[in-house]
């Protein structure tokens, strides 16, 4: 037996002075066994915080997938493994924190956002899609959209969103009665759309066409009450480039909330990612709580007919709601 399958044998049987010793003889801390498993993963369904440490110390790799498209985390998290769930997670901040501009930038779509808005979208009843038939935004996303509106609309007032779309928070925002509904939509066939349903004719709604990017200097100076951003075609850095702009955008009492659908394929990578944006936006000054909303019943395999990518797969959402720390 290789010193690499013997190294997954004795995590999986929690022998940690044989893990140790291939450590230092050399054993490939990232090798898939005949289970299709890591070391490390081995070790997470066991729960085996000691070896863990170990062999994430020799660079095994926290974020490599099963074919089942599950990580040591995921194994962790289902097994209950609370102190081994923890140390992955950190691990997983941690790297995220210090390499993640590198490694988001290697996992991103070759669609840019630049791309997106000078291609034409496809609008059906239920969707709104790309020329490569991906999801732009979904129906079943509805009740996500009516809780952020909520979550923002909580003090009135005037109100900015970020990505117009199907209209879905848009429209729910409008049930509040806001003083001043600001929309900011950059695709010139949504934005054409918007215009056809009346969208440009309502008393208290100002649309600002183009990108954020490029119109941010045109907002309302005196700030908003609340503040929604979702936009498609854009990456972990836009998002983080959007919250440079907040302390000046949103008012003292604000809200803020974002989709949150980093990562929506992967439970423990999404965590991750929940913890990581919490993390750098306290660094703005604020503070963020994450409400969890079940949407399992929402995602029938018939909701993803004719579309290319699940871009959501898990069963619970988690609804970020942030303002100024007191």
């Amino acid at each position: 037996m290789e010193e690499a399958d013997q190294l997954c044998l004795a995590a999986k049987s929690n022998d940690f002075k044989k893990v140790r010793t291939l450590i230092t003889s050399g054993a490939d801390v990232s090798h898939f066994d005949g289970d299709s498993l890591t070391p490390l993963m081995h070790a997470a369904k066991t729960g085996n915080a000691e070896i863990i440490s170990a062999l994430l110390e020799a660079g095994a790799p926290w974020n490599a997938l099963s074919p089942s498209n599950l990580s040591a985390g995921d194994f962790a998290m289902e097994a209950g493994h609370q102190e081994a769930f923890d140390l992955l997670l950190k691990t997983g901040i941690q790297s995220e924190l210090i390499l993640g501009t590198i490694a988001r930038k290697e996992t991103k779509n070759e669609y840019s956002n630049q791309e997106y808005l000078q291609d034409r979208v496809t609008f059906s009843e239920d969707k709104i899609m790309d020329n490569e038939s991906k999801g732009v935004m979904m129906a079943w996303e509805k009740p996500l959209m009516e809780a952020h509106a909520k979550a923002i609309c909580t003090n009135g007032g005037s109100i900015l969103n970020v990505g117009f779309g199907m209209g879905l928070v848009d429209t729910a925002i409008q049930q509040y009665n806001p003083t001043k509904h600001t929309i900011i939509e950059a695709h010139p066939d949504v934005y054409k759309r918007m215009i056809e349903s009346g969208w440009g004719e309502k008393e208290n709604v100002r649309i600002v066409f183009g990108r954020w990017q490029d119109v941010v200097g045109e907002l309302d100076e005196c700030g908003y009450d609340g503040i929604f951003f979702d936009t498609y075609g854009e990456y972990y850095e836009d998002l983080w480039e959007f919250h440079q702009n907040l302390p000046k955008l949103l008012k003292a009492d604000g809200v803020y909330s974002y989709f949150n659908g980093f990562c929506g394929s992967n439970a423990f990578f999404h965590v991750v990612y929940c913890n990581l944006v919490t993390l750098e936006i306290e660094s703005l000054g604020f503070s963020t709580q994450l409400i969890p909303l079940p949407v399992k019943d929402c995602l029938g395999d018939e909701v993803w007919e004719g579309v290319k990518q699940k871009y959501w797969q898990l069963d619970t959402y988690y609804l970020p709601v942030c303002q100024f720390s007191e």
